[in-house]
């Protein structure tokens, strides 16, 4: 039978070890590399072409919804693992909007991991328990919002979401940091934004989107 062949990405190197020894003792598993940041994780991927990768979310560099969204524009096929100490919402939707397969915190049993990932290498779907409940949550909230704000002046639902934090007063670094994503596609987002809304800066956008009540302070 073929083997599952995985990479693991994490920036400790004592959880990439221990994560080597419990998955090379599978018969059905073969690590196949070990990643210490999202950088290196998109190469491995692209050299190696694993099933599965295990992608922790906080790592130096480029993090790990970056490097999933990386490693999925080239290679949708291999399916992609977060595993994570954090059981926050924010993350399990970033992650899902990048395309990860699973969503397991580094809490969770070697046996159920294992399954997990012979699942996620036969095409199927995991998310942490104590997540399904959030996750349903936050997608009606969204729907909500959706339904408020369809094509408000034509942006995008990323775009919105940019736009509602410059409003708060977010500088472009924090922006990145909140929605998981580089300053570089941030200044993209406010370029198409300024346009769409017939403005020159920032602080006429934010007026804007306050006076029209396209966002809510």
């Amino acid at each position: 039978m073929k083997k599952v062949k995985v990479l693991i990405a994490d920036d400790h190197a004592l959880i990439r070890e221990g994560l080597c020894k419990i998955l090379n003792m599978q018969e059905m598993i073969e690590v196949v590399g070990e990643a210490e940041d999202g950088d290196q994780a998109v190469e491995l991927a692209l050299k190696h072409r694993p099933d599965v990768v295990l992608m922790d979310i906080n790592m130096p560099g480029t993090n790990g919804i970056e490097a999933t969204r990386s490693i999925k524009s080239q290679r949708p096929e291999i399916g992609v693992i977060a595993l994570t100490i954090h059981d926050q919402e924010d993350y399990l939707f970033e992650l899902i909007k990048s395309g990860v397969s699973g969503y397991v915190l580094k809490d969770i049993s070697p046996d159920l991991l294992v399954q997990t990932i012979i699942g996620v290498s036969r095409g199927e779907s995991f998310i942490h328990s104590t997540m399904t409940s959030k996750m349903f949550s936050e997608f009606n909230r969204l729907s909500s919002l959706s339904q408020r704000h369809t094509n408000s002046q034509g942006l995008t639902r990323r775009e919105f979401d940019v736009l509602s934090l410059v409003a708060k007063g977010d500088n472009n670094r924090s922006i990145a940091k909140k929605l998981y994503i580089s300053e570089k596609t941030v200044k993209n987002h406010l370029t198409n934004i300024f346009q769409k809304l017939g403005v020159d800066d920032r602080t006429q956008a934010a007026i804007h989107a306050v006076k029209s009540r396209m966002v809510e302070l």
